[in-house]
């Protein structure tokens, strides 16, 4: 790090993190956790320094970043990110976002500055706090506030992601995360990589969905996600269009099929399933099937493991519909479940309804 991060007048404790590459995020974070502060998961921008060039709202945008050469607005160049004034007179620019889920353990942070070149951000710093009162927080503005150091400042440069793996995450909540750039700048996107810490129904017996992202549900893996990731199938809501669901490539081989392995928020007993192909009408698939498996083993389970089970057998599907399966295993504890799809195609959300078994 520089010489110019000694200068920062708002210091934080150091805390542990390994610097990842460009190349390295997905894989570190994608299998195993989610973006907790994803707009599509419910992430929201509740209050921020300044927003002069590039709207701060833009920093949770779940797609990549896009550029328009010659795009020009009231502010000057169109910026597909959050982009402050210059010569800021206070130690940070900051914005404060509440997680889309009711709280979350941090795994580690992206911070991308794609096409911000000479209006890039310097440095950066995280911090969060759990807290049941966005007003509170709000409150706070750019001072010390309740916050806790979630990554210590760390240094960026000119249009590139910037990953971190926290080397010592620990079960620390949070419901609100503050993003510190200084002095001010631009940063494209901001990812909150870790697990939610869901509020489960208080009855054993209540039925509700035991994949759902905010429930702790993790898509862990899948044999492709050429057009849409495998990450969108346990999103609230049944989306906008065909860009936020997961859909795979055309295949051209006998017998194919894809499929995607999803971790349960909580082991369970499933009822149903629904399987929605919203916005999917020229390329839903086929058929979808479904099965299932308690697995005890360590790591997670993979396509070929032993002990995967049929819960819904080969069903038909059809365009634009929520389709409803009942699991044929509603006495088995499951912790995983796969979907396929039969050959290939797309499909909007997944549910998987039932009550945990703990």
């Amino acid at each position: 790090m520089t010489a110019l991060a000694d200068e920062i007048e708002y210091k934080l404790e150091a805390v542990q993190a390994t610097p990842l590459q460009p190349d390295q995020i997905d894989s570190t974070f994608r299998s195993s956790s989610i973006d907790l502060i994803s707009a599509t998961l419910g992430g929201k921008i509740l209050a921020f320094s300044d927003q002069w060039f590039a709207e701060a709202s833009n920093l949770l945008t779940p797609t990549a970043p896009i550029r328009q050469p010659g795009k020009m607005v009231f502010t000057g160049a169109w910026y597909d990110g959050w982009e402050t004034r210059r010569h800021n007179s206070e130690p940070f620019d900051w914005v404060v976002v509440r997680l889309g889920v009711a709280s979350g353990t941090v795994k580690g942070i992206e911070v991308d500055t794609a096409f911000f070149s000479g209006n890039h951000a310097p440095f950066i710093s995280v911090e969060g706090c759990f807290n049941a009162n966005d007003e509170e927080v709000i409150s706070w503005q750019g001072t010390r506030g309740k916050w806790e150091t979630i990554l210590g400042i760390q240094e960026c440069g000119p249009s590139q992601r910037f990953g971190w793996k926290l080397d010592q995450p620990n079960d620390k909540q949070y419901t609100h995360v503050r993003l510190n750039m200084y002095p001010d700048g631009g940063i494209a996107r901001f990812r909150l990589f870790g697990h939610a810490v869901p509020v489960f129904p208080q009855d054993k017996d209540a039925i509700f969905d035991l994949a759902a992202a905010q429930n702790g549900g993790v898509a862990i893996s899948c044999s492709d996600q050429h057009f849409g990731t495998k990450d969108n199938l346990l999103l609230p809501g049944r989306g906008k269009d065909m860009g936020d669901g997961w859909e795979t490539t055309r295949s051209r081989t006998k017998n194919h099929v894809d499929w995607t392995i999803i971790k349960l928020g909580a082991p369970g007993f499933i009822q149903n399933f629904v399987v929605d192909t919203a916005h999917f009408r020229g390329n839903f698939p086929q058929k979808v099937a479904v099965q299932g498996i308690e697995w005890r083993s360590e790591g997670e389970p993979d396509a070929e493991a032993e002990g995967w089970q049929e819960v819904v057998a080969p069903s038909k599907t059809g365009p634009d519909q929520e389709h409803d399966f009942a699991s044929s295993l509603t006495d088995r504890v499951l912790t995983h479940v796969k979907l396929i799809m039969i050959p290939d195609g797309g499909i909007k959300r997944l549910r998987a309804y039932g009550k945990r078994a703990q």
